[in-house]
C-alpha cells in the first residue's frame, strides 16, 4: 500500500481515492467516515485541491440537504483558492477551470432540494457557463447532460 502511495505521488490523494470507491460502491456510511477522518486530520488550511476533492465527494454523502450544501459550498470555497498549477501537478490535464461546471451543478442540486429554485437557477446558470472548460468526452457530456435534465426539472416547477 505504501509503495502505491509514493507512486501516485500524493499519499492524501490515493486516501480519498479508497473512499471515493467505497461512496461508488455503495458504502455511503463507511466512506463518510473516512472523508470525516481525513477531513479532521488535514483541517480547513490544507491543500485547497484536497479540499475541494474531500469536501466534494463529502457532500454526495450527506442524508441533509442541508448538510449536502455545506460540503458543496467548501468545495466550491477550495477550488475557488486552487491555482492553476496546484492539480495539474496531480493529473496532467486537470485544469481548476474544469472543476467549476460540476461545483455549480451540484450546488444548484442542492438548492432544488432545499426549494429554493432562484439560488439553484443562479448556480445552474454558472455550471452552464463554465461548460466550455469540458472535454468532449464520457464526463463532460455527462455534467452537460445532467445541466441539461436540471434545467428542465426547473423549468418544469
Amino acid at each position: 500500500m505504501r509503495e502505491q502511495q509514493e507512486a501516485s505521488g500524493d499519499a492524501l490523494m490515493t486516501r480519498i481515492g479508497q473512499a471515493i470507491m467505497l461512496l461508488h460502491g455503495g458504502d455511503r456510511e463507511e466512506a463518510r467516515n473516512r472523508f470525516g477522518a481525513l477531513w479532521a486530520e488535514i483541517g480547513e488550511d490544507a491543500d485547497p485541491l484536497h479540499r475541494c476533492t474531500l469536501a466534494h465527494y463529502m457532500a454526495d454523502t450527506q442524508d441533509d440537504p442541508g448538510d449536502e450544501l455545506a460540503w458543496d459550498l467548501r468545495a466550491l470555497s477550495a477550488a475557488d483558492g486552487l491555482s492553476e498549477q496546484r492539480p495539474a501537478r496531480h493529473q496532467e490535464a486537470l485544469a481548476v477551470r474544469a472543476f467549476y461546471p460540476s461545483l455549480h451543478l451540484n450546488l444548484a442540486a442542492d438548492y432544488v432540494k432545499l426549494q429554493r429554485p432562484e439560488a439553484a437557477r443562479v448556480h445552474l446558470d454558472r455550471a452552464r457557463a463554465a461548460t466550455d472548460a469540458l472535454g468532449d468526452d464520457g464526463y463532460g457530456n455527462g455534467v452537460r447532460a445532467a445541466i441539461d435534465r436540471l434545467e428542465r426539472g426547473l423549468r418544469a416547477e
